[in-house]
C-alpha cells in the first residue's frame, strides 16, 4: 500500500513528530526503579504558561502495552524507554508479578507482550490468563479482545485453539442483534441496565482489531467479516473535523455522545486497529486515519472557542489527554446514555449548547505512547510492511518513509 509519507507528506511528518514525543516522554514516565510506569503525568498550570508535571500512581497494564509498542525500536532505543531492559527482559519483569495480578485485562496485556516478544514464560503468562477468565463468566468486552489478541499471537508457538475458539466466540456473541458494534460487556451482570447498551470506542477498536488479527494468524473470514463491518461503521460515524467519537448505542450501530474526544483514539488506537484490519486483508481506511491524526493539530472545538492550546508539547513529551466538555459528574453522558435507553436515536440537542467541548485535560498516560509506537512502526507477523525487526530507529524509519502508512 501506498505509505502515508507519500500521500501527505504533512501527515507523515506530523506521525513522525509525534513518535519522537512518544520517545521523549516515556522515560520520564518510568518507575525510579525502572520495573515500571506510572499511571499518569499531570500537568498543573504556572502563571507564566509553563507546566509542572506531577506523576500519580503505578500500572501494569500500561507497562505491558508500552513493551507492546516499544518492541519496533531497535534495542538502545529500547532500552532508552524500559529503563535500560529490551522489551523482552521487561516484560519478564511483569511475568513474575503475575502471581498478584487479579483483573483480566491486566494479564492479558502481559500474556500477549510475552507472545510478541517471543519470553519463554508465554505458557505461565497464559495459565494466569485462563485463571483469571474462567468459561461462562462475562468479561468487559475490551478485556476479553485482550485475551483473543493474545491467544493469536500465541497461536504459532502453543496449542491454543481451543481457547482462542471460546475467545473468538465470545466476542462475537456479544454484538446485540445485527449490530455491526460492540457493547461494553460480553453478556449481563457487569454493567447498570441503563447503560448496557453502550459501547466506548475502545469496545470498538479493540474487538475489531483482535477479530482481524485472529484471521491473519489462521483463515477465518467470519471474524475478518465482522471486523471490518464495525470499522466500516464507526469510520461512518467519524467527525467532520476527524473526531473518533466516544459513546456508541450498541444496538443500532448509532452515536450517544462524541465528547470527550481522547488524542490517543486520534493518533494511536484508531490507526493500529485500522492498520491491523488492512493487512489481515480488511478494507484499507487510511483516509480516515488521515483525518483523525490531522485533529492533534487542528482542534475545531478550541478553535471555536478561541482557544490556542496546543495538544501536543514536544519538549516536556506529552500529548494532552483529551478535549471534553467540562459539564459536572458528566451529565451529557449520562442523560443522553438514559435517554438513548429509554428512545433510540434521541440526541437532547440543546446539551450540546449548554457545554460546549473546549476544555483540555492536560495528563498524559504512557500507554498512549505505547499504543502510537505499536500503530506507527508495527505491523502484522508475515506482512513485511512495518519496522517489525526492531531495526530501525523511529527516526531513521521517518526519514527513510519506513513508517507504516
Amino acid at each position: 500500500m501506498t505509505e502515508l509519507s507519500r500521500a501527505d507528506g504533512g501527515l507523515h511528518e506530523l506521525a513522525t513528530r509525534l513518535l519522537a514525543v512518544a520517545e521523549r516522554g516515556l522515560p520520564r514516565m518510568l518507575l525510579p526503579d525502572g520495573s515500571g510506569f506510572v499511571f499518569t503525568r499531570a500537568g498543573r498550570p504556572a502563571d507564566d504558561g509553563s507546566f509542572a508535571l506531577e506523576q500519580r500512581g503505578t500500572s501494569i497494564r500500561y507497562a505491558a502495552i508500552t513493551a507492546l509498542g516499544a518492541r519496533f525500536l531497535p534495542a538502545d532505543r529500547q532500552r532508552a524507554v524500559l529503563g535500560g531492559h529490551t522489551a523482552e527482559e521487561f516484560t519478564g519483569l511483569l511475568i513474575e508479578r503475575l502471581p498478584g495480578v487479579r483483573n483480566l485485562g491486566d494479564a492479558a496485556l502481559v500474556a500477549w507482550a510475552a507472545a510478541e516478544t517471543g519470553h519463554p514464560k508465554l505458557s505461565d503468562a497464559l495459565d494466569r490468563v485462563t485463571l483469571l477468565d474462567p468459561p461462562g463468566r462475562p468479561q468487559y468486552t475490551v478485556e476479553a479482545a485482550w485475551v483473543l489478541s493474545a491467544l493469536a499471537a500465541a497461536r504459532p508457538v502453543l496449542d491454543v485453539e481451543q481457547r482462542l475458539a471460546a475467545a473468538r466466540d465470545r466476542l462475537l456473541r456479544a454484538r446485540i442483534g445485527g449490530s455491526p458494534l460492540f457493547p461494553h460487556a460480553t453478556g449481563p451482570g457487569l454493567n447498570a441496565w441503563y447503560r448496557s447498551h453502550i459501547g466506548c470506542f475502545a469496545d470498538q477498536t479493540y474487538p475489531l482489531q483482535a477479530l482481524a488479527r485472529t484471521h491473519a494468524s489462521g483463515d477465518d473470514p467470519q471474524a475478518l467479516a465482522a471486523a471490518d463491518a464495525c470499522a466500516t461503521r464507526i469510520c461512518a460515524l467519524q467527525g467532520a473535523g476527524g473526531q473518533w467519537w466516544w459513546h456508541y448505542d450498541a444496538r443500532r450501530g448509532s452515536l450517544v455522545e462524541g465528547y470527550p474526544v481522547y488524542s490517543v483514539h486520534q493518533h494511536a488506537m484508531a490507526p493500529t486497529a485500522l492498520f491491523d484490519l488492512a493487512e489481515a486483508g480488511g478494507t484499507d481506511f487510511r483516509e480516515p486515519v488521515r483525518r483523525g491524526l490531522r485533529w492533534m493539530t487542528e482542534v475545531p472545538e478550541l478553535a471555536r472557542a478561541g482557544a490556542t492550546e496546543p495538544m501536543i508539547l514536544d519538549e516536556l513529551g506529552v500529548t494532552w489527554r483529551k478535549v471534553y466538555r467540562g459539564d459536572p459528574k458528566k451529565a451529557v453522558r449520562a442523560l443522553r446514555g438514559l435517554s438513548t435507553r429509554l428512545v433510540p436515536g434521541l440526541r437532547l440537542g440543546p446539551l450540546d449548547k449548554v457545554f460546549r467541548p473546549a476544555s483540555v485535560d492536560r495528563e498524559c498516560r504512557p500507554y498512549e505512547f505505547g499504543w502510537m509506537l505499536f500503530a506507527w512502526l508495527g505491523s502484522l507477523p508475515g506482512t513485511g510492511t512495518g519496522t517489525t525487526t526492531g531495526t530501525q530507529t523511529s527516526a531513521t524509519a521517518s526519514a527513510e518513509g519506513g513508517l507504516r502508512r
